[in-house]
């Protein structure tokens, strides 16, 4: 039976959420303050993580501890204030991280990171967005074999567990790939399933604009306030527009905690926050044929649309702190060292936050004691890639099906 349904946020999760549900007949409403796609999903790295089994672990090992504390590194920085205020769900995030209860989080999170890629399918397909995305994976980098071999023993088991599939290369096979790379490295890994997108903004603009040809509807405004009334929940925007629906979808990313606050409802949602900048090559010769990452500093390159685009690791600080490039100009040093690129293509660096929960899974289901209210975010660094898969196991539900996968460990009544 059809339903009128308001989703709340327009990134790659909300506008996968909204796509299933239209396809199921339903009158939808898509809401966000920007167009489609350009906050966190705009400045990704742009990879359809099908290895991505295991979710990033807060470090809980002393070398790691210690080389982190200085608060110089590329993979990650952190703010005091951000750290204060964040200090539960980072002391849960810490204790979870934990070796027997992130064994039993990684198979959880891993379920739904399996099915990426037969979710983002049939959406590539019907938004006829072949045209931005390449199927031949991306390349890992080490710079010591001690790393180097540890990583390979984890790949290895993650394709006995999870059906991850990889090729090691020695250094000979990484720069017969990678031929600019500046030489130095031992290896890498490449991962072959992933998919990559040269404009993941782009990517979910067509996923957007599939939505609308199907009969959805768009609507370009802030979100001023939520309750119930009407139909069954009431919208109110700064475009002076009220919405009336009878069921609600909050997919606001990192700002969802804040509009669920006002209700009532508590989530210990934190952020990591990253940067981007695009560049062009030094030498007019040089060009990057894969997407890579250099693992054991913390950054990636990717060859875009707009320019190779660097990547940054993770920042701990408030939502709406100021911005720090200073992790991006460390970021950029180190790329040096390894690809010749160029001069900056932006006028300023890009920087977004992704949507983090202390056990490193996203909530996906009904908001505990708010009928017609259903959730879903928190998906960490893996937003673009799980997008898909989270609409349609949420369209699943809200339709009163059995979803494909056990979504208790998802459900917001775990906190």
């Amino acid at each position: 039976m059809s339903r009128e349904i308001v989703v709340l946020g327009a990134g790659m999760v909300g506008v996968s959420v909204a796509w299933h549900l239209v396809r199921q007949g339903h009158s939808v409403t898509l809401v966000d303050r920007r167009e489609p796609g350009r906050e966190t999903s705009f400045g990704n790295a742009g990879i359809i993580q099908r290895e991505a089994v295991r979710p990033y672990r807060f470090p809980r090992d002393l070398g790691t501890l210690m080389r982190v504390l200085p608060n110089r590194e590329v993979d990650i920085r952190y703010r005091p204030t951000g750290m204060v205020g964040a200090a539960s769900p980072l002391l849960q995030y810490w204790i979870n991280s934990g070796k027997s209860r992130y064994a039993k989080i990684v198979p959880e999170y891993a379920s739904l990171i399996m099915r990426c890629l037969e979710t983002h399918a049939p959406m590539v397909e019907a938004a006829g967005a072949d045209h931005l995305v390449r199927r031949d994976g991306w390349l890992e980098l080490y710079h010591t074999q001690k790393a180097f071999d540890e990583r390979i023993a984890e790949a290895r088991e993650n394709r006995e567990r999870f059906g991850v599939e990889f090729e090691v290369l020695d250094a000979a096979g990484l720069y017969a790939k990678e031929p600019h790379l500046k030489k130095g490295l031992v290896g890498a890994i490449h991962w072959i399933q992933p998919w990559t997108v040269a404009d993941p903004g782009a990517l979910v603009q067509a996923y957007a604009e599939n939505f609308q040809q199907q009969g959805g509807r768009f609507v370009q405004a802030e979100v001023r306030g939520v309750e119930k009334g009407g139909k069954g929940w009431k919208v109110t925007t700064t475009g002076g527009e009220t919405l009336e629906a009878e069921q609600l979808v909050v997919a606001m990313g990192p700002w969802s905690g804040k509009l669920l606050s006002r209700l009532g409802i508590s989530v210990p949602l934190f952020v990591k926050r990253g940067y981007h900048m695009h560049y062009a090559s030094a030498d007019e010769n040089a060009h990057l044929n894969h997407w890579i990452m250099d693992a054991e500093t913390g950054f990636l390159l990717e060859p875009m649309r707009a320019g190779i685009r660097l990547t940054t690791g993770a920042e701990l600080a408030d939502l709406d702190a100021p911005p720090r490039f200073k992790q991006l100009k460390a970021a950029e040093q180190a790329a040096r060292k390894i690809y010749p690129l160029g001069e900056r293509r932006d006028p300023e660096p890009w920087k977004g936050a992704r949507p983090c929960l202390p056990d490193m899974k996203p909530i996906i289901g009904p908001a505990p004691g708010q009928e017609g209210m259903w959730l879903a975010f928190g998906h960490g660094h893996q937003g673009f890639t799980l997008g898909p898969v989270t609409g349609l196991l949420l369209s699943q539900m809200m339709a009163g099906e059995t979803p494909e996968v056990d979504m208790a460990p998802f459900s917001a009544t775990r906190f």
